[in-house]
């Protein structure tokens, strides 16, 4: 949490009239994404048909007072808004930039930095799956890897997170450096490199050491070297721009010596056993998957484990358990004439505000449910983290909130205002009293931690005759 007098030091704003010195703790940039107003930060960014500073009469309204606006923003403006803080700086989205820069050198903890032309968000979910037992993480929402979704990720980092995982995506010369400041990563992760995001490049090498140029300052680079034009443009990378001891490579193979040597990949029709050779230890492992996208983000994914010094045997136990990760949120055709929004498999609050926005875009019908699960390793107490939750569900008028977990069973006196609610221990509890009436022409969004198993809640909903069983343990 920042106070506004740091803001305006750290972005070298003008102030014109210091009204308030109030505690900013989070970054808007789209009106209809408010939710606390009182330590919001606005940055008015122009688009394509109107100016941000179009947007500050009605945050105002709304209780926001701290705005960072572009120079050409009057005096006579600023004057109707007698108790806000306006921040003039030349560029006002060099100064979103520069305050989630700032705020990234708070921390010193590993941080991932991921970019490539495919593969980026799978690799980084899938890491996700991988590590949450062994690190509060932070990592990038969705696909959240721009120039405007870089900083919003990273203002994410607090002092509870032992882990960061973030990606970079451009689309030309220039914007890497910008991203490689913000992100700043100790451990650098390339993905599949091709065709993709290439219009705005000369051919596909200046692609690859543009995007190089992230990892300008981290201390270990993960990479597949069976890409000829990856693999020379690193070698270059590591002689001209990172020469010196401080910088290891991390190369995997499936052709040649490599850190992690790919000995076997064997298909069946439901998923691929991997054999590889990692110093003198042979590593052998299943996914439940069979493309060879998939077969490559996942030995891409077995690297940074070795990297961060997972057991071998955690990595042939974890690897199976891999699930598939919806590239965006899907609308469902649900029983008595419902629709289901199925975002379960990972919970945290950034995620969650992402999914009730998309639930809110549905108009199919009047009534809007959430079922969410406890949110798990928030670094937050139960009652500071429930409590933010349902002043969220407040702000977007949910109609009716089910709530599954022993945390959210203990903190249901925080829901109090929502019209609807009911609570369940467990999975299984939710199973047991389930009653198909109970839903009916209402937009249902289902937002779990993997632990829940909320797929059994979703074929509840999604199919009329089949129950569903709950998997002992």
């Amino acid at each position: 949490m920042y106070k506004v007098s740091q803001i305006a030091s750290i972005i070298k704003a003008q102030e014109p009239a210091a009204k308030t010195d109030a505690d900013v703790e989070h970054i808007l940039l789209d009106s209809r994404k408010l939710l606390f107003p009182a330590t919001s930060v606005f940055f008015a960014l122009n688009g394509p048909r109107r100016t941000g500073s179009s947007f500050i009469p009605e945050l105002y309204e709304k209780g926001v007072r701290c705005f960072v606006v572009d120079e050409d923003v009057a005096e006579e403006t600023t004057k109707k808004f007698p108790k806000a803080a306006f921040l003039q700086v030349p560029d006002v989205m060099q100064a979103l930039q520069q305050l989630a820069a700032y705020h990234r050198q708070q921390f010193n903890v590993p941080v991932l930095g991921i970019t490539g032309s495919n593969g980026k968000t799978i690799v980084k979910e899938w890491l996700y799956q991988l590590l949450q037992q062994d690190y509060n993480i932070v990592r990038s929402p969705k696909s959240f890897n721009s120039q405007v979704g870089v900083p919003l990720s990273v203002w994410q980092m607090s002092e509870e997170n032992t882990l960061a995982i973030f990606e970079a995506g451009i689309s030309q010369p220039g914007e890497m450096q910008n991203l490689a400041k913000i992100i700043e990563p100790t451990i650098g992760v390339i993905t599949s490199i091709g065709e993709a995001h290439g219009e705005g490049f000369l051919n596909i090498r200046q692609k690859i050491n543009e995007k190089l140029r992230l990892f300008v300052k981290s201390e270990v680079l993960i990479y597949c070297a069976d890409n000829p034009d990856l693999n020379e443009a690193v070698n270059t990378f590591t002689n001209n721009v990172r020469s010196g001891d401080d910088f290891k490579l991390f190369s995997w193979s499936k052709k040649e010596s490599a850190t992690l040597q790919v000995i076997a990949v064997e298909k069946s029709s439901i998923q691929t056993n991997i054999s590889a050779k990692f110093v003198e230890t042979e590593i052998n492992f299943n996914i439940p998957f069979t493309d060879e996208a998939s077969i490559e983000n996942a030995i891409t994914c077995c690297c940074v484990l070795l990297h961060l010094g997972v057991a071998v045997e955690s990595i042939i136990q974890r690897m199976p358990q891999l699930r598939y990760v919806e590239m965006r949120l899907e609308l469902k055709q649900g029983i008595n004439n419902c629709s289901v929004i199925n975002d379960s498999y990972n919970s945290d609050i950034n995620s969650l505000v992402i999914a009730l926005d998309f639930l809110q875009q549905q108009q199919q019908h009047s009534k809007q449910t959430l079922i969410l699960s406890d949110i798990m390793q928030s670094g937050k107490s139960s009652g500071e983290l429930y409590a933010d939750v349902a002043a969220i569900l407040e702000q977007k008028n949910i109609n009716r909130f089910i709530g599954i977990g022993p945390e959210l069973t203990r903190q249901k006196n925080a829901f109090k205002n929502i019209a609807q609610t009911a609570f369940y221990t467990s999975t299984a509890d939710f199973i047991h009293q389930f009653h198909a009436q109970h839903f009916y022409d209402e937009t249902i969004l289902l937002k779990g931690a993997r632990f829940f198993e909320f797929e059994l809640v979703s074929h509840l909903l999604e199919q009329k005759f089949t129950r569903p069983y709950l998997r002992s343990t």
